[in-house]
């Protein structure tokens, strides 16, 4: 079973930046709850196989793609992130002192503590793109606008997956240009 999710996860992943044209250097925020992921009701059976395999699947493909992930915590730890501190340090962001665990932060945050190069762990930031594994709502840490995507990979193990992207705000009123104009700026 932790093959298939380390293949799903990657293939969801690999899905988020084609179709989020995401750029090298983008920040994807996770959620998870493996309990979700293994068939359970989320909050009930966390899974740290199931964990350890998600974090497989997305880090390969991240890394290959010179992304950076942030794991969202449960919301016993208020929903708090665990980042690489490179991550930290390039988007000023400020340390929280907690060390997440499965029973408190939850299986997949846990298991980027152990897994991360230097990890860190931060109270809110603003991805550019994220993937929501079993409903665990990370919207509060996309950057304005979301944009939902719609995955052909959206399932990992017994669960779904619901992806997103961001986009600038949209701003002005019927005069706005949104797009360079083919025909140049004179008319």
């Amino acid at each position: 079973m932790e093959a298939a999710i380390e293949e799903q996860a990657a293939a969801a992943m690999q899905e988020l930046i084609v179709q989020g044209e995401l750029q090298p250097g983008s920040l994807i925020v996770i959620g998870c709850s493996t309990s979700e992921v293994i068939g359970c009701t989320i909050g009930t059976a966390g899974s740290q196989a199931a964990a350890q395999a998600l974090l497989i699947g997305l880090r390969r493909v991240a890394e290959r793609e010179k992304m950076a992930l942030a794991i969202q915590c449960c919301e016993h730890l208020n929903r708090a992130l665990v980042v690489e501190r490179a991550v930290l340090k390039q988007l000023g962001l400020a340390e929280v002192s907690v060390f997440p665990v499965p029973t408190a932060g939850g299986a997949l945050a846990a298991q980027g503590m152990l897994q991360f190069v230097e990890p860190a762990v931060v109270e809110e930031l603003q991805a550019d793109a994220g993937l929501d594994i079993g409903n665990t709502l990370i919207g509060m840490h996309l950057k304005r606008v979301a944009v939902p995507l719609r995955l052909k990979n959206n399932r990992i193990g017994e669960t779904n997956v619901v992806a997103a992207r961001t986009r600038p705000k949209l701003i002005g009123g019927c005069r706005a240009v949104y797009n360079r104009p083919a025909d140049g700026l004179d008319k």
